[in-house]
């Protein structure tokens, strides 16, 4: 065929069938070399953790050996001094091999691996490392979760899912939730009011996602409905892309109160009605307080019928919160200085 004569009529359909084969294949190329690369590093982190024993493999001989491996491998990068600790940690954090690949730990960049090892817990690793896979997190965003404890707080919502919901529907939808919700990016104090708080989230709304976790879309802020001539308006909706569902969300700057669990379970339910489709999963309801007593809110989503949990949230960084004196610690350096005298 000379240029410029007509191409085959199949001549871009099977570009794109080539092109596509190409790509999977060089994909499937790059993670088994990623895979092949951590196991190395593993194994490298095991024979210096071994040697390490002996107490005279310190800072002064890592050294040596990184500039002697770089010296013998001199087009391999990953070969220094830092990272040859990093992989003495990576073989102590992983003592067997086995549990890398079952834990998907060699389908993630290194750059992910030095971040889990700052998770001292063994199965919060696990979690994270599955979760960052399983939701292709960047090494920012694993990071940022590891820092905001996501691990502890995940699926941590009392809810009434297992009543309302059948158990498959139960276990995904549990998953969707946190306890607490930490909203610090927002940068307003706790005398806002709900809508400046529901705001600051829409106008951060990248943040807010991330922090309501992978799989969630954005539908809308005070979103309207009318019902024979009254309005109704929902805080916050969104749409979990994975599992099919809206997802109400109501804000409530004050502690929690058992009525708002009917205003929200009306909103649900006005949700599913309106807006579910047959191929959503149902509708669910997640209210957002600044505080909670857990046992009222127990007994409150008992009598609710609708699918809801109650989460709290934080606005103040967590290192901040630590440093702020208890309610009890408060009491104590209020008390007059006779009553503290035994």
């Amino acid at each position: 065929m000379t240029v410029g004569s007509t191409l085959p009529a199949e001549y871009e359909r099977t570009f794109r069938v080539i092109r596509e084969q190409v790509t999977a294949t060089r994909h499937r190329v790059q993670l088994a070399a990623n895979a092949q690369l951590v196991h190395l590093y593993w194994s490298i982190g095991t024979v210096l953790l071994e040697r390490s024993k002996s107490g005279q493999w310190g800072s002064g001989v890592l050294n040596r050996l990184a500039d002697d491996l770089r010296s013998e491998f001199p087009s391999m990068k990953g070969l220094s001094a830092t990272n040859l600790k990093y992989m003495r940690q990576f073989a102590a954090a992983w003592p067997e091999e086995t549990s890398i690949s079952q834990q998907a730990v060699d389908r993630l960049p290194w750059g992910h691996i030095t971040q889990l090892l700052a998770v001292p817990d063994e199965e919060s690793r696990a979690w994270y490392a599955r979760s960052a896979v399983q939701g292709s997190w960047s090494r920012n965003v694993l990071r940022h979760n590891i820092k905001c404890r996501v691990a502890e707080r995940h699926a941590a919502a009392p809810t009434n899912f297992s009543r309302l919901l059948d158990s498959n529907g139960d276990g995904l939808a549990q998953q969707v939730t946190r306890d607490p919700y930490i909203l610090d990016f927002l940068a307003v104090d706790g005398d806002r009011d709900e809508r400046a708080l529901e705001s600051a989230m829409v106008d951060r709304i990248a943040d807010t996602l991330r922090e309501l976790g992978t799989g969630f879309a954005f539908v809308g802020r005070q979103v309207h409905f009318d019902v024979d001539g009254n309005d109704f308006f929902v805080d916050l909706l969104f749409f979990h892309v994975e599992q099919l569902r809206y997802v109400v969300v109501e804000l409530k700057t004050g502690e929690f109160r058992p009525d708002n669990i009917g205003q929200l379970s009306f909103y649900v339910t006005l949700v599913d009605d309106r807006l579910r489709r047959n191929t959503h999963a149902a509708t669910v309801g997640l209210l957002l307080v600044a505080g909670k007593n857990d046992a009222v809110v127990r007994y409150s989503l008992g009598a609710s019928s609708a699918p809801v949990g109650v989460s709290s949230y934080e606005l103040l960084p967590a290192e901040i919160q630590r440093a702020l004196p208890s309610e009890e610690q408060l009491r104590r350096a209020l008390r007059p200085a006779e009553d503290a005298q035994p």
